[in-house]
């Protein structure tokens, strides 16, 4: 997969990615360190491999640095855009990349502390550093935008209502993202081959990722998402201020 955004084409652009040590915010980051964007690298506790990222792209002549934030911690957030505010002077894009909720052992409202409430705190702590003509890009799943019409799989479906109703409290917040110019974007896209939320549902439920990609006719892999979002950071945004990433027609037949 080759870099979807043309080299330069983000110089002198400030971008930080929640959730971007591995996976899809890593390779977002890529893209957009490429394209001449100083990037930084959010990260909760994968510290080792967030700073390996930053060492790629660094010598590869691009800048970036990692920053550590617990999204579910307000106090962790603020320290993360405060430092963001005095390093790099504010920000032009924000992507709202990170999700959980399926992982052993956290509390039975975690999904919905990191998936809306973290969400939610994240965009209302990095507003003011992010001048008019900046973009917000909020990355989701057809399985989760689409759950209040279309059932999904059991192991997901209280991850998939936790994002739905990060989205919706996003989106309520659109008047204010645009009174302050912002721009704002989600980007929703199938299951993702690669992914953590792929290997934990197909362990859980041997065969899912084959059912589902039979059904879409293809499934995205890392490269290719992380591409779409990326590319979500400059595109013009559709009216209803959605990009989605493949075929959606399982979703709204």
């Amino acid at each position: 997969m080759t870099n979807p955004l043309a080299p330069g084409s983000l110089s002198g652009k400030r971008v930080l990615i929640t959730g971007s040590s591995r996976g899809i915010g890593a390779q977002t980051a890529t893209y957009v360190a490429e394209a001449g964007a100083s990037v930084v690298v959010n990260y909760r506790n994968k510290a080792v491999r967030a700073e390996k990222l930053v060492a790629s792209l660094t010598a590869g002549g691009a800048t970036a640095t990692a920053v550590a934030a617990d999204l579910t911690d307000p106090a962790s957030v603020r320290a993360m855009f405060d430092r963001v505010q005095t390093e790099l002077g504010g920000l032009d894009v924000l992507v709202l990349n990170a999700s959980g909720g399926m992982e052993q052992g956290v509390a039975e409202d975690y999904a919905m502390q990191l998936n809306r409430d973290a969400q939610v705190n994240a965009l209302e702590t990095a507003l003011p550093l992010l001048a008019p003509g900046s973009r917000i890009v909020f990355v989701t799943s057809h399985q989760a935008h689409f759950i209040k019409t279309t059932p999904t799989m059991p192991e997901y479906e209280p991850v998939a209502r936790s994002k739905r109703a990060g989205e919706d409290a996003l989106r309520a917040l659109i008047p204010t993202i645009e009174a302050a110019g912002v721009e704002f974007v989600v980007v929703s896209g199938d299951m993702i081959e690669g992914t953590i939320t792929a290997t934990l549902l197909e362990r859980s439920n041997p065969g899912a990722l084959a059912t589902r990609k039979e059904a879409a006719g293809k499934l995205y892999d890392v490269a290719e998402f992380a591409a779409e979002v990326a590319l979500a950071a400059v595109e013009p945004i559709p009216a209803d201020h959605t990009r989605y990433v493949g075929d959606i027609s399982s979703f709204t037949g």
